[in-house]
């Protein structure tokens, strides 16, 4: 969305009225600024009127003016350096509760999630890890932390799984070397995108193994690989990204390939808690 807000006006440019050329010029400069602006404001900022602001936006094709504000949202989120997000979070929140506002915002991303989720995309991906020969999972940077979540809970009920860890891009090569069709490769990246990751997939995707992407739109560089793209909300809370959405998309992903091994992880987890019990894994208090 965000690469899309910026070509569309590219090639809108020169048909643009001053007073317009003035608001998408303002986008393209400032958009740190305009996110969070309301039409009115950006108008006033522009010297036109908030119904010009509005219009700005459906000719560009957007619903209205907030879908047309998200799209300037996603330009801040993979531009920004840490120092100018925790500038443009600081003058948002003003003088709010930090932990109101996060927690308000979380809530609303998994709503968003759950309403825009491709839910035949969710399905085949379910179907792909249940069925891969052998599965690598693959996050850096931030989503590093989402990809060993996902690699903890599907190693206790699999044991095909493997995690790339992301260190030298040669040596990401090397471990996933023997990838092939009938495997799959499980990437998650999210703004700012790892270019590890977006090689990785594009590597993976020539060896015809099966590319299920995780990410935050259709817009993301891992999309043109992806066999099954999921897409989960993130958003910025100060210099740190909130990523409790792309997370409860995991927990469910992994519910869902559970449900199909029922027999099969009972016995697994019979087998693993006698483990756990005789080597003192957890606190027994």
């Amino acid at each position: 969305m965000a690469k899309d807000i910026a070509a569309r006006i590219s090639a809108r440019m020169s048909d643009f009225s001053k007073g317009k050329k003035r608001i998408a010029n303002a986008i393209l400069t400032s958009y740190d600024k305009v996110a969070y602006m309301t039409a009115a404001k950006l108008g006033e900022m522009c010297g036109v009127s908030e119904s010009t602001v509005v219009r700005f936006a459906t000719e560009l094709g957007f619903e209205g003016y907030p879908e047309m504000q998200n799209a300037v949202r996603e330009l801040v989120r993979i531009k920004l350096t840490p120092n100018q997000r925790i500038e443009v979070s600081d003058q948002r929140l003003g003088n709010k509760s930090i932990l109101e506002n996060v927690l308000n915002e979380d809530s609303e991303r998994i709503k968003y999630t759950l309403e825009h989720i491709d839910s035949e995309a969710f399905r085949r991906a379910a179907d792909a890890l249940n069925n891969a020969k052998q599965i690598y999972v693959f996050g850096a940077r931030s989503s590093a932390t989402l990809a060993y979540f996902l690699n903890f809970n599907l190693e206790l009920i699999l044991d095909n799984v493997k995690l790339i860890q992301p260190s030298s891009a040669s040596e990401v090569f090397e471990q996933m070397l023997s990838i092939h069709e009938g495997d799959v490769l499980f990437a998650i990246s999210f703004p700012r995108y790892s270019k590890k990751v977006v090689d990785a997939v594009k590597y993976a995707h020539g060896q015809k193994a099966t590319v299920i992407a995780l990410s935050d739109s259709e817009t993301s560089p891992l999309a043109e690989y992806a066999d099954c793209l999921l897409t989960a909300q993130s958003g910025m809370a100060s210099y740190v990204d909130s990523l409790v959405a792309p997370l409860s998309l995991l927990t469910a992903l992994l519910a869902t390939v559970a449900k199909e091994r029922r027999e099969e992880i009972r016995a697994r987890f019979d087998a693993l808690e006698r483990v756990w019990d005789e080597y003192d894994v957890y606190d027994k208090h």
